[in-house]
């Protein structure tokens, strides 16, 4: 187990140094000088040659790279050139706001993809199994941004039952113990605040979870029909085990595998499409925090948070290959 773990964490280097020189050379390689866009187009030469010298934008490109790969050696990521401010510290600001989005809308496609693809998959053919597939299919097909959209729409405008957009009413302060509304709000027992920072999640999390939970609907139905196949599904009934014993014990752990690897996957991903969910309802987390540093052209930034989404992805897909020595002991990892 430990070399494995060690030949996984040697592996992320070479990917790591690949995510970096794309990002860089994408960045660096668009239209536009960040100067320019930084203080506008009335500047004049010199206030733009200043700041183009204390950015290190005057000096070749590779150049760039190397001060930059450099600093990222010594935990050194940067200062955003538009607020001054460390890259990390912003970082580390944002990222509860979307750890705590991605997680809520990763359970709840969880829990309704997999109990969808389960009873799709007992009950094949049903009008149950249509309709949760039919569901499935319009989920992958369908943009975030414009259900978020729709959902703004219909429970925010027409119904009022819940917030349009933001992470916390005006009328509440929460004292920031974990950076997670939702726990920090149980710690101080500020219940009140707890559902409010709970109706903001909402509309977000679904409209983030819609196509992770899709997904899983299809590949848990597509999984659990196969494993209803094998022979020893067939023992498990001939000795007698109620249907409950032999979808829940026998079926479903093995079925599980496959399933496991999109959720993780799946999760992962979830960090794209908050750029796309966050920018829709303002939620403060770092989705949107990249997308207003796209406008701005603020390299570091772009840089910098782009490599920490890299290394979450590449954590969560550690971990779920070491879940699958828990879920199946017949694999064993070498």
């Amino acid at each position: 187990m430990f070399s494995y773990i060690l030949k996984r964490l040697l592996w992320t280097i070479p990917t790591l140094f690949g995510v970096t020189l794309m990002v860089f050379s994408m960045v660096h390689l668009a239209p536009g000088d960040p100067a320019v866009a930084l203080l506008g187009d009335k500047a004049n030469k010199q206030s733009i040659a200043d700041l183009r010298e204390q950015l290190g934008l005057d000096k070749p490109i590779h150049e760039q790279y190397f001060i930059y790969m450099k600093n990222i050696s010594k935990g050194d990521f940067g200062k955003s050139a538009n607020s001054n401010e460390p890259v990390l510290t912003e970082f580390m600001d944002r990222f509860p706001a979307t750890i705590e989005l991605a997680s809520i809308a990763m359970i709840l496609a969880t829990i309704f993809g997999v109990l969808a693809g389960i009873i799709s998959a007992i009950k094949r053919y049903s009008i149950f199994d249509y309709a949760s597939m039919f569901g499935a299919l319009a989920g992958v097909s369908m943009p975030v941004f414009w259900l978020g959209l729709v959902l703004i729409y219909f429970f925010s405008v027409k119904l009022g039952v819940l917030p349009v957009s933001g992470r916390l009413g005006y009328e509440f302060d929460i004292d920031h113990i974990t950076g997670f509304y939702l726990i920090d709000s149980l710690l101080v027992k500020d219940y009140e605040a707890f559902w409010d920072a709970l109706k903001h999640l909402v509309l977000p999390a679904i409209a983030l979870g819609t196509i992770p939970m899709a997904i899983i609907a299809r590949m848990t139905r597509s999984s659990m029909i196969e494993v209803m196949k094998e022979e020893y599904i067939k023992t498990a009934r001939a000795k007698g085990c109620s249907r409950f014993q032999v979808v829940a014990i026998h079926a479903l752990r093995n079925a599980l595998i496959p399933v496991v690897t999109i959720i993780g996957l799946m999760f992962g991903s979830l960090f794209a499409g908050s750029i796309l969910t966050e920018t829709t309802f303002s939620w403060p987390g770092i989705g949107k925090w990249l997308v207003n540093a796209v406008y701005q052209r603020d390299f570091p930034v772009i840089q910098s948070a782009t490599l920490l989404i890299a290394m979450i992805f590449i954590s969560i897909n550690l971990i779920v290959d070491l879940l699958y020595a828990v879920i199946n002991p017949k694999i064993r990892l070498s």
